[in-house]
């Protein structure tokens, strides 16, 4: 992978224009899109070559790359597969708009290396300059018809992002920065273009770039929710741009009602459903993930509490849940168990819930009445950071990208990385 990585550098300082530099390259493992699999289609637009010099691969060819017995094979319709013996590489001719390789469909700049990962699956690998990786990252961040300081001041915190993950192989999902490809969309990739080689920093050092869909009026500092150092980039303070984004959600405390299933019944289990169709799910599948396998009902949730004191931005910080459920092994064998998690953070509390519906901590009010549990809250993800519509809003009443960055990162300073030397590391 790094004598690959090393050879993609030194390919691209070759082909590519003498502004961009090695060092402003990225890698990304492309995953959100493929999945695990052992086969991909390939086709490619305009001239590019491989490692191998036996194989050429013809434009406008539909190609079927496959992972069989631990080796890779390249099929094209009509002719003999033909074993690649090891990883396989396409590299464009000239670096340009022109040149794209379409993988299951979805097109993309740059090299690609196709490597066996974990025996069973095809793991493609995309490299190509920091500025064209950032266009098909801040259109899947951010709705490209905002406006345009607005998409700025999200190209910066992405641009912030990727400047500190170079020379590591990411991927394209929001482990990282969900990247899809060459599917550009015009607004965003003027913002970038018009702020190109722009990024945050305090002393002098990349700042963690976080920010969130809606803090719900109040930001929150760092370390109330990773722990570690308290940056003073993120203060607790009031927001009058975000618009809240208040929520509720309602669970009741019984899911299944025991007494009226009819175990007589061969097909009791299918028949039998919870209330909360997608807060079960989202249970069972934590369940699962825990040390609970097999198929799964939720009986009941006799508990559900908020405990202790909140935080200064009034987020609330731990909390009780106990779940008693049905679990089947095997055919006819069914146990009955119980989890319960007390006086627990609420970060182990919410995936439990989804937090789709559970969408923050900046919770307002928790009551049972008539065995139904009812949150109500404001905003939706940490609160840490940027406000994406906050931002938003800051962008629709004049305010610049550069006074958006001020005020999501106060005390931080805009540099330009292509006349400054910059720490990398956070």
């Amino acid at each position: 992978m790094r004598y690959i990585t090393l050879l993609f550098t030194t390919i691209f300082c070759i082909i590519l224009p003498a502004t961009i530099s090695a060092e402003h390259m990225v890698t990304v493992k492309l995953v959100n899109y493929i999945g695990n699999t052992d086969e991909l289609t390939i086709e490619v637009k305009g001239e590019f070559f491989s490692l191998d010099p036996t194989l050429h691969i013809e434009e406008g060819v539909k190609y079927t790359l496959q992972l069989k017995k631990g080796e890779l094979y390249l099929k094209q319709e009509g002719k003999k597969k033909q074993n690649l013996h090891g990883s396989f590489v396409l590299i464009p001719n000239t670096y340009d708009r022109n040149h794209v390789i379409y993988v299951n469909e979805r097109p993309y700049l740059g090299a690609l290396e196709f490597v066996m990962e974990e025996k069973n699956n095809i793991r493609p690998i995309n490299q190509l300059p920091l500025e064209d990786y950032l266009k098909g990252v801040v259109p899947f961040e951010v709705f490209s018809s905002w406006g345009l300081e607005t998409l700025k001041a999200q190209t910066l915190a992405a641009r912030t992002y990727a400047v500190s993950k170079l020379g590591e192989v990411i991927n394209d999902t929001i482990s990282y920065q969900v990247y899809g490809g060459y599917e550009w969309d015009k607004n965003t990739t003027e913002a970038v273009e018009e702020t190109e080689g722009e990024v945050i920093t305090f002393n002098n050092r990349l700042i963690e770039t976080f920010y969130s869909a809606s803090n719900g009026g109040k930001t929150e500092n760092n370390a109330n929710v990773w722990g570690g150092t308290a940056m003073k980039y993120f203060p607790i303070k009031d927001d009058p741009y975000d618009p809240t984004h208040p929520w509720k959600f309602s669970m009741h405390q019984n899911q299944i009602d025991y007494s009226t299933i009819d175990f007589t019944n061969p097909n009791w289990w299918d028949n039998t459903i919870e209330e909360d169709e997608e807060i079960s799910i989202s249970i069972k599948n934590w369940l699962n993930r825990n040390g609970y396998p097999g198929k799964i009902k939720i009986l009941d949730i006799p508990q559900f509490e908020l405990n202790g004191d909140k935080l200064a931005s009034g987020r609330s910080v731990t909390g009780s849940i106990t779940i008693t459920f049905m679990r089947q092994l095997l055919e006819g064998l069914i146990l009955f168990e119980q989890v319960s998690l007390q006086n627990v953070n609420l970060n182990r509390i919410r995936p439990m819930i989804g937090g789709t519906l559970f969408k923050s901590y900046l919770i307002d009010s928790l009551e049972l009445q008539d065995s139904v549990y009812t949150m109500k809250g404001r905003g939706f993800g940490h609160g840490v950071g940027m406000s994406q519509w906050g931002a938003h809003f800051m962008g629709e009443k004049g305010r610049t990208y550069k006074e958006i960055i001020r005020f999501y990162y106060p005390g931080t300073t805009i540099m330009d990385i292509s006349s400054k030397t910059l720490k990398l590391e956070y």
